[in-house]
């Protein structure tokens, strides 16, 4: 690039952080080392025009885990661990809300329901025998039941005629959500540069050199929350686990409302202006979601549609307004990486599809390991 004495010296030298990912992670890693180091220069690059990733292109959940997702988890986790990474999810949504207001993001408390398919009676009984344990096993944190039974007030169709309701889950607009989280980043005087691939880096005695697809710098630490994007420049286990998802054109008298769970948390649906957002659909084919490229599958799009046809809105005319795919950052455990990697180089990334969720508390977990 050609750049000037002045741009050099406003943006590229005596830098402290360099934070690689403007998304939830990044811009709250940001705050969180402004209010610890304020007087800290503090840069963050972002690969593309707006927050890439899932930050802006997630379904705005403000939730921690349905029924069948947590016993699905504790086939794979303990108990201590299961418990430990609910408590996170709620967390960071009480740091988030804190951070920005519920009426900056659009908080809603509408509770959260869980919908079992005529021919997930398996499924359904094994969740309606182990609610209790659950709910016996959730009590510390929320001090009452989480998981309780509801009739099918909104009249889906094909569907087992009970639910099993959350009254603790929540929704937020993740657009208002971003929109606040960079408009206090940059009222802090923290620097963001969009549309910068960071390429390589080498981490130095003193300092971090690196190399982007425009220039190259020094910075005396760097840090990676890129999520799904990670294993671009790290070598943690974390790989990327596309999700898709399209929302109607807006409904007249729309009567759900709340946020709505299918098939173990594999498919996905909430109001959000008189209109139905639904994504999901990864388990169809999970090698060929495994892909940090942002494009949709007639397959999957077509089942999205087709269980708004038949299990939604069975008797409402709707049609399709816009489709997108997120990036998200999965492993072989929930557990997030929180890590220094070497000298002056950290990570915060592998947030599991709860990025909303926990991801302000990653953000202050990375500061944290900072002496």
């Amino acid at each position: 690039m050609n750049l000037s004495y002045w741009e050099i010296k406003s943006w590229l030298t005596n830098i402290d952080y360099t934070i690689v990912g403007s998304g939830i992670v990044g811009l709250n890693c940001a705050l969180q080392l402004k209010q610890r180091f304020p007087k800290a220069n503090i840069l963050i690059l972002e690969k593309g025009m707006l927050p890439q990733g899932a930050s802006t292109k997630n379904a705005g959940f403000a939730c921690f885990g349905s029924l069948s997702e947590i016993l699905d988890d504790l086939k794979t986790h303990s108990e201590a661990d299961v418990i430990t990474l609910i408590k996170q999810r709620m967390d960071g949504l009480l740091l988030l809300r804190q951070t920005l207001s519920d009426q900056a993001i659009y908080y809603q408390q509408l509770g959260g329901y869980e919908l079992f398919t005529k021919e997930d009676t398996q499924l359904f009984d094994t969740c309606l025998s182990k609610r209790e344990a659950v709910n016996t096993l959730l009590k510390p944190i929320f001090k009452e039941d989480v998981f309780q039974i509801k009739e099918n007030i909104f009249n889906f169709k094909n569907i087992q005629e009970t639910y099993v309701f959350n009254p603790f889950e929540g929704q937020i607009d993740t657009g208002k959500m971003m929109e606040g989280l960079l408009q206090k980043v940059q009222s802090k005087g923290i620097k963001i540069l969009n549309n910068i691939l960071v390429e390589s880096y080498v981490d130095q005695s003193e300092s971090v050199q690196v190399k982007t697809n425009k220039l190259e710098f020094q910075t005396k630490n760097l840090i990676f929350t890129t999520n799904g994007f990670a294993s671009q420049h790290i070598s943690e286990e974390v790989k990327p686990a596309r999700a898709q998802v399209l929302i109607t054109k807006p409904i007249k008298n729309l009567h759900i409302k709340g946020t709505f769970h299918l098939d173990k948390g594999y498919y996905y649906f909430r109001n959000i202006d008189d209109r139905i957002l639904f994504g999901g659909g990864r388990n169809l084919d999970f090698k060929a979601e495994e892909t940090t490229e942002f494009a949709q599958t007639e397959r999957i799009q077509n089942k999205l549609k087709d269980l708004l046809k038949t299990v939604i809105l069975p008797k409402t005319d709707f049609e399709i307004d816009y489709s997108w795919s997120g990036i998200m950052g999965v492993g072989s455990t929930k557990k997030p990486i929180v890590k220094q990697l070497s000298d002056h180089v950290y990570c915060g990334v592998r947030l599991g599809g709860m990025g909303v969720a926990i991801g302000s508390l990653i953000g202050r977990d990375i500061v944290d390991l900072i002496e």
